[in-house]
Protein backbone atom coordinates (compact mmCIF):
# COMPACT_ATOMS: atom_id res chain seq x y z
CA UNK A 1 0.00 0.00 0.00
CA UNK A 2 2.80 2.41 0.93
CA UNK A 3 4.49 1.62 -2.37
CA UNK A 4 1.33 2.52 -4.31
CA UNK A 5 0.97 5.81 -2.44
CA UNK A 6 4.61 6.70 -3.04
CA UNK A 7 4.27 5.82 -6.72
CA UNK A 8 1.10 7.93 -7.01
CA UNK A 9 2.75 10.89 -5.26
CA UNK A 10 5.75 10.64 -7.57
CA UNK A 11 3.54 10.62 -10.64
CA UNK A 12 1.55 13.58 -9.33
CA UNK A 13 4.77 15.52 -8.73
CA UNK A 14 5.93 14.79 -12.29
CA UNK A 15 2.59 15.97 -13.67
CA UNK A 16 2.77 19.23 -11.76
CA UNK A 17 6.40 19.74 -12.79
CA UNK A 18 5.54 19.14 -16.45
CA UNK A 19 2.70 21.66 -16.29
CA UNK A 20 5.00 24.26 -14.77
CA UNK A 21 7.63 23.55 -17.42
CA UNK A 22 5.02 24.02 -20.15
CA UNK A 23 3.85 27.38 -18.80
CA UNK A 24 5.11 30.13 -21.04
CA UNK A 25 6.70 33.17 -19.39
CA UNK A 26 4.31 36.08 -18.93
CA UNK A 27 4.95 39.79 -19.13
CA UNK A 28 2.91 42.67 -17.77
CA UNK A 29 1.86 45.10 -20.48
CA UNK A 30 0.04 48.34 -21.17
CA UNK A 31 -1.11 49.71 -24.50
CA UNK A 32 1.57 51.18 -26.76
CA UNK A 33 0.09 54.66 -26.24
CA UNK A 34 0.12 54.47 -22.44
CA UNK A 35 2.32 56.85 -20.47
CA UNK A 36 3.04 54.14 -17.85
CA UNK A 37 6.68 53.17 -17.45
CA UNK A 38 8.52 50.28 -15.85
CA UNK A 39 6.91 48.90 -12.71
CA UNK A 40 7.94 46.65 -9.83
CA UNK A 41 6.23 43.38 -8.92
CA UNK A 42 4.82 45.05 -5.80
CA UNK A 43 3.28 47.88 -7.82
CA UNK A 44 1.66 45.45 -10.26
CA UNK A 45 0.47 43.15 -7.46
CA UNK A 46 -1.14 46.11 -5.68
CA UNK A 47 -2.99 47.10 -8.85
CA UNK A 48 -4.27 43.55 -9.45
CA UNK A 49 -5.32 43.23 -5.81
CA UNK A 50 -7.20 46.55 -5.84
CA UNK A 51 -4.77 48.26 -3.47
CA UNK A 52 -4.02 51.33 -5.52
CA UNK A 53 -2.57 52.61 -8.70
CA UNK A 54 -3.96 54.63 -11.57
CA UNK A 55 -4.30 51.73 -13.99
CA UNK A 56 -7.28 49.41 -14.40
CA UNK A 57 -6.29 45.72 -14.37
CA UNK A 58 -7.43 43.22 -16.99
CA UNK A 59 -7.28 39.59 -15.90
CA UNK A 60 -7.19 36.49 -18.08
CA UNK A 61 -9.50 33.51 -17.77
CA UNK A 62 -8.38 30.64 -15.57
CA UNK A 63 -5.52 28.69 -17.10
CA UNK A 64 -1.75 28.45 -17.41
CA UNK A 65 -1.16 32.14 -18.20
CA UNK A 66 -3.18 33.30 -15.19
CA UNK A 67 -1.47 30.73 -12.95
CA UNK A 68 1.96 31.88 -14.10
CA UNK A 69 1.09 35.54 -13.51
CA UNK A 70 -0.43 34.90 -10.07
CA UNK A 71 2.53 32.85 -8.89
CA UNK A 72 5.34 34.99 -10.32
CA UNK A 73 3.94 38.50 -9.88
CA UNK A 74 1.37 38.44 -7.10
CA UNK A 75 3.16 35.72 -5.15
CA UNK A 76 -0.02 33.70 -4.57
CA UNK A 77 -1.63 30.84 -6.42
CA UNK A 78 -4.53 31.64 -8.72
CA UNK A 79 -6.79 29.86 -6.21
CA UNK A 80 -5.56 32.12 -3.41
CA UNK A 81 -6.15 35.23 -5.54
CA UNK A 82 -9.66 34.00 -6.36
CA UNK A 83 -10.35 33.48 -2.63
CA UNK A 84 -9.01 36.99 -1.92
CA UNK A 85 -11.44 38.50 -4.41
CA UNK A 86 -14.35 36.37 -3.19
CA UNK A 87 -13.83 37.73 0.32
CA UNK A 88 -13.35 41.32 -0.88
CA UNK A 89 -16.50 41.15 -3.02
CA UNK A 90 -18.54 39.59 -0.20
CA UNK A 91 -17.47 42.25 2.29
CA UNK A 92 -17.98 45.12 -0.17
CA UNK A 93 -14.27 46.00 -0.30
CA UNK A 94 -13.85 45.64 -4.03
CA UNK A 95 -14.46 43.61 -7.13
CA UNK A 96 -12.04 41.47 -9.11
CA UNK A 97 -10.50 42.77 -12.32
CA UNK A 98 -12.47 42.47 -15.54
CA UNK A 99 -11.66 39.13 -17.14
CA UNK A 100 -11.01 38.40 -20.81
CA UNK A 101 -10.47 35.08 -22.54
CA UNK A 102 -6.97 35.36 -24.01
CA UNK A 103 -3.82 37.37 -24.59
CA UNK A 104 -5.30 38.59 -27.88
CA UNK A 105 -8.30 39.95 -25.97
CA UNK A 106 -5.99 41.64 -23.45
CA UNK A 107 -4.16 43.40 -26.29
CA UNK A 108 -7.45 44.43 -27.88
CA UNK A 109 -8.69 45.90 -24.58
CA UNK A 110 -5.41 47.72 -23.92
CA UNK A 111 -5.48 49.25 -27.39
CA UNK A 112 -8.91 50.69 -26.64
CA UNK A 113 -8.00 52.10 -23.21
CA UNK A 114 -4.55 53.49 -22.31
CA UNK A 115 -5.50 53.43 -18.60
CA UNK A 116 -5.53 49.61 -18.48
CA UNK A 117 -2.86 47.07 -17.59
CA UNK A 118 -2.78 43.35 -18.28
CA UNK A 119 -0.52 40.37 -18.80
CA UNK A 120 0.17 38.15 -21.78
CA UNK A 121 2.54 35.42 -22.88
CA UNK A 122 5.95 36.84 -23.74
CA UNK A 123 5.64 35.42 -27.26
CA UNK A 124 2.47 37.49 -27.83
CA UNK A 125 4.26 40.83 -27.39
CA UNK A 126 4.04 43.04 -30.48
CA UNK A 127 3.92 46.72 -31.36
CA UNK A 128 0.44 47.15 -29.86
CA UNK A 129 1.74 46.81 -26.29
CA UNK A 130 4.53 48.06 -24.08
CA UNK A 131 6.13 45.75 -21.48
CA UNK A 132 6.24 47.33 -18.01
CA UNK A 133 7.38 44.23 -16.11
CA UNK A 134 9.06 41.02 -17.23
CA UNK A 135 9.26 38.91 -14.05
Amino acid sequence: MKNKIAKFMGMAALLVASQIALAEPVVVVVGAGSTAGSMSKDQVADIFLGKGGDLVPIDQAEGATRDEFSNKVIGKSATQVKAYWSKASFTGKGNPPHEVSSSAEVKKSLAANPKQIGYIEKSAVDGSVKVVLAP
